[in-house]
């Protein structure tokens, strides 16, 4: 039995990522005097607000793909995918925050992370269903 220790260490830093977004979000509301329900008003409260989003849309793909990659190739690869995930949305976080024309670096790799994972996922589920169809 698998327990799959470097995916689920993954996973939970991506919840403390999502947790410290989620923060840094209620802060800038204090800070620029933004109060919910409005998203827009102040343009770093904007930003905080838009990395928050940006994230939760990624880790969307991120997730499913990370676990299927671990389950069908190996944990210790989505792991080290994983982390290599989780620098570049700090460093799109960071990079947004402070000037968001240089983003795209981490927001590109993080991308690419996900589609790595799933491109691995999709080979080891094909793999599988080939060598259990025939």
């Amino acid at each position: 039995m698998s327990h799959y220790l470097y995916t689920s260490f993954i996973t939970l830093m991506t919840v403390l990522l999502m947790l410290g977004l989620t923060f840094n979000v209620g802060r800038a509301r204090g800070k620029y005097h933004v109060h919910a329900p409005a998203i827009t008003g102040n343009e770093f409260f904007e930003r905080a607000y838009r990395i928050q989003l940006n994230t939760i849309e990624n880790v969307m793909m991120f997730l499913p793909a990370l676990w299927l990659y671990a389950i069908f190739i190996g944990d210790k690869g989505a792991g080290d995918s994983g982390v290599i995930w989780l620098i570049a949305r700090v460093w799109y976080a960071i990079a947004y925050q402070i000037n968001p024309s240089k983003r795209a670096l981490g927001f590109m790799i993080s991308l690419l992370v996900v589609a790595g994972l799933w491109a691995g996922a999709a080979y080891g589920i094909f793999n599988l269903y080939l060598k259990t169809s025939f």
